[in-house]
């Protein structure tokens, strides 16, 4: 399985980006999929999560800003970032749990796409 982040980039404070996270490979399902950030020198946190169904949790700190949803026919899921902020600038990862069938599942990261919010 691999899972691959794109749709970062540079925008100003006030902008908007949209983040997919794409799975491929051996899947039988996606089961819940989170939206993770690392500025430098900080840890990694999380922004926000979905389940399968479609459940959401978010950082308070995007509540309201941020959000997260899935294509499962595609196997990809979106975080629509809005109202950026320069504090948000930071790589993002994905992380999902993939069922591949066979009792096998797969838990691990994407490469990261870095945002770039400038006052």
């Amino acid at each position: 399985v691999q899972l691959v982040e794109s749709g970062g980039g540079l925008v100003q404070a006030g902008g908007s980006l949209r983040l997919s996270c794409a799975a491929s490979g051996i899947i039988r399902s996606i089961n819940v999929v989170g939206w993770y950030r690392q500025a430098p020198g900080k840890k990694r946190e999380l922004v926000a999560e979905i389940t399968r169904s479609g459940s959401t949790n978010y950082a308070d700190f995007v509540k309201g800003r941020f959000t997260i949803t899935r294509d499962n026919a595609k196997n990809t899921v979106y975080l629509q970032m809005n109202s950026l902020k320069p504090e948000d600038t930071a790589v993002y990862y994905c992380k999902a749990e993939v069922d591949m069938g066979y009792d096998s599942t797969y838990l691990g990261w994407g490469q990261g796409t870095q945002v770039t919010v400038s006052s």
